[in-house]
């Protein structure tokens, strides 16, 4: 490490570029911490993905999970599914993994003393982990379910046994510095926030899904000016930029300086309504025509076209239509103001409905929403607000309607969205809809994949008809790179520095 760090010191940003075999990426956060285990914003996942490997992968063309430090997974029953791990596999100390490492991860997951950001996460469906051979660990499972391989990948990464004693000791939350990880890089200096040096790993296994990286070093920078990272980029100093405003993108690519990608992401906008109605008995939204005014009274098609821009497109279920179990034939509605003004008169507000939306990001999509919505006789009152305070209103039962967003983890499957958002006497489902809670959560104690394809299509088609969301739009990711720079957009969003290439 001290090597690599005194390389970093004498180069600096001078270092970025094909020339010198190493990638400079720019995120708008820097990383703070190098456990990922501690952490969960998505510059932390990229940050991981580089240094770690779980036990299954997810590719970014298919989005489904194959065996990563896992060589193989063979399911004993719907509830015990036992995992071999591959031969080989070294963490960046040079020492072996083995299946104590595996139980000891796990365990250390499950444990709410561990403090780690997937504990209630794992709890709820991992009954116990034990080693059942030198390189074999047994999960066993307290109900059926589907997404097991899927959660065992990107969010909890392998440690050596002991990595956690120090932590045990103290109790407190970490700031790590330097991790032992068994991922395609070694991270070899972390300034909080600042910047963070990754070198290839050599004696990273082969066969592993991910590849052997094709780029030496990558640095991460945290920049925060979208400014300073637009002339960072001009003059060579970083190689990527990542979840760029269409704005900001479109200006860069202008020059001609750097490429401008759009891809799609699985992160989706929505309006949850409060038709059960905790925030009021009796206020407009708990009316079905009402809430069907509003499907009717919003141009999605314009603020996908105007606003939001490259491969963001309307949605109609309370999913991503790439994720398994979202259908495509829910109740649509199309934008038609004089059909909106019609069903508020018919609901008895046809000189007006007075209604509160909230939101906390996108301000001027939510600005565009209550416009739309004023059009046709709506009288919004537009609560712009941080996201800790509007989760304390509607913890509350204070909020008639929000304009939320949620990316699902990357995950391409409903599961994802849907469970957080519709279990019963859960503060985000205000549906008041037992029948959604019992289609959503029986979807997710089967493994049978037809058995959960009908129960999400009812769940979701009794979302649209009953119009418990308003469905607006999937996003769009944006990423600038250097002209030197090999670049193919994923499916999820998520950026994957190890596979980036030099043309």
């Amino acid at each position: 490490m001290v090597a690599a760090a005194a390389f970093w010191s004498a180069t600096g940003d001078a270092m970025a570029g094909k020339a010198n075999d190493t990638l400079v990426v720019a995120f708008q956060r820097g990383i703070l911490s190098a456990d990922y285990t501690f952490n969960t914003k998505r510059e932390d996942i990229i940050h991981s993905e580089l240094i770690d490997d779980g036990l299954f992968y997810i590719p970014p063309d298919t989005l489904k999970p194959v065996p990563l430090a896992a060589k193989s997974a063979k399911w004993i029953d719907d509830t015990t599914l036992d995992v071999t791990i591959r031969e080989g596999i070294k963490f960046h100390d040079g020492s072996p993994l083995t299946a104590d490492d595996v139980v000891y991860t796990y365990q250390w997951t499950l444990n709410p003393k561990g403090k780690t950001r997937r504990h209630k996460q794992y709890k709820v469906w991992i009954k116990s982990v034990e080693k059942i051979g030198p390189l074999v660990v047994r999960f066993k499972l307290k109900a059926p379910y589907p997404l097991a391989e899927t959660s065992l990948g990107r969010s909890v990464p392998l440690r050596k046994k002991g990595a956690f004693d120090a932590i045990a000791k103290t109790g407190e939350e970490p700031r790590i510095l330097e991790i032992n990880g068994i991922g395609p890089y070694r991270l070899v200096k972390l300034e909080p926030g600042k910047q963070s040096v990754y070198e290839r790993f050599e004696g990273y296994y082969k066969g592993s899904p991910k590849g052997r990286p094709a780029i030496k070093t990558i640095i991460i920078r945290g920049i925060p000016d979208w400014g300073t990272q637009q002339a960072e980029v001009m003059r060579g100093g970083i190689d990527v930029m990542y979840a760029v405003p269409t704005d900001v993108a479109e200006s860069v690519a202008a020059t001609r300086r750097a490429v401008h990608t759009s891809g799609p992401t699985m992160r989706v906008g929505f309006l949850v309504i409060d038709a059960m109605g905790r925030s009021g008995k009796d206020h407009p939204l708990t009316k079905l025509d009402v809430r069907r005014a509003m499907m009717h009274a919003i141009n999605r098609e314009a603020i996908v076209k105007y606003m939001v821009k490259g491969r963001a497109k309307v949605i109609h279920a309370a999913c991503h239509p790439a994720q398994f179990g979202c259908p495509t034939d829910v109740r649509k509605y199309e934008y038609n103001p004089a059909k909106a003004k019609a069903l508020l008169k018919a609901a008895g507000y046809g000189s007006g409905a007075n209604i509160d939306i909230w939101a906390y990001r996108e301000k001027e999509v939510a600005e565009a929403i209550a416009a739309d919505l004023t059009t046709v006789g709506f009288k919004v009152n537009l609560r712009y607000v941080k996201l800790t305070a509007l989760n304390k209103a509607r913890k509350d039962g204070k909020i008639q309607a929000y304009f939320g967003t949620w990316g699902s983890g990357g995950v391409a499957d409903a599961s994802a969205i849907a469970t957080r958002h519709w279990l019963p006497n859960d503060d985000r489902n205000m549906s008041g809809d037992p029948k959604v809670s019992e289609y959503i959560v029986g979807a997710e104690r089967t493994n049978d994949p037809a058995k959960r394809k009908a129960l999400y299509d009812n769940g979701f088609k009794l979302i649209a008809e009953q119009v418990y969301w308003a469905p607006l739009y999937a996003f769009t990711m944006n990423y600038i790179t250097s002209t030197d720079t090999a670049f193919v957009a994923p499916e999820d969003g998520l950026l994957r520095p190890y596979l980036m290439k030099w043309k």
